[in-house]
């Protein structure tokens, strides 16, 4: 009769043991991103073009040099006066269309030959 009050006991461990879970506790140091769900369904960024090409100008009349870097998608370019002078970036609505700039700088062309407006300026032909 001893041994029965000792397998009860024992049934009454095993029972309660029996709904435990054998996993390991997971603990995170880090915490959760508070933006993560925003930032999943934020559009994609979109990079600014390269350059394309840099190219210095030599203009008629007066033989000086205008500096002009083309950038790709050809609706933007930067215009020089001088070659470490202020850049003066001038846009284009649609490729193949005229680059103006806010200062009323305009560039019409491309990388080979263009006819420049600097701001204030008559119109000058150039060619690389």
């Amino acid at each position: 009769m001893k041994s029965l009050p000792l397998i009860a006991a024992a049934a009454a461990a095993l029972l309660s043991l029996s709904a435990c879970k054998n996993e390991p506790e997971v603990v995170d140091s880090i915490a959760k991103d508070p933006l993560a769900e925003q930032m999943k369904n934020a559009p994609k960024a979109e990079l600014p073009p390269a350059v394309e090409s840099s190219v210095s100008f030599r203009c008629q009349p007066g033989n000086k040099l205008l500096y002009v870097d083309f950038f790709q998608g050809g609706k933007m370019a930067v215009l020089k006066k001088e070659k470490d002078g202020a850049p003066t970036m001038l846009n284009a609505p649609e490729a193949g269309q005229p680059f103006v700039g806010a200062d009323g700088s305009k560039i019409t062309g491309n990388a080979k030959a263009a006819t420049i407006s600097v701001a204030g300026a008559a119109p000058v032909t150039c060619k690389a």
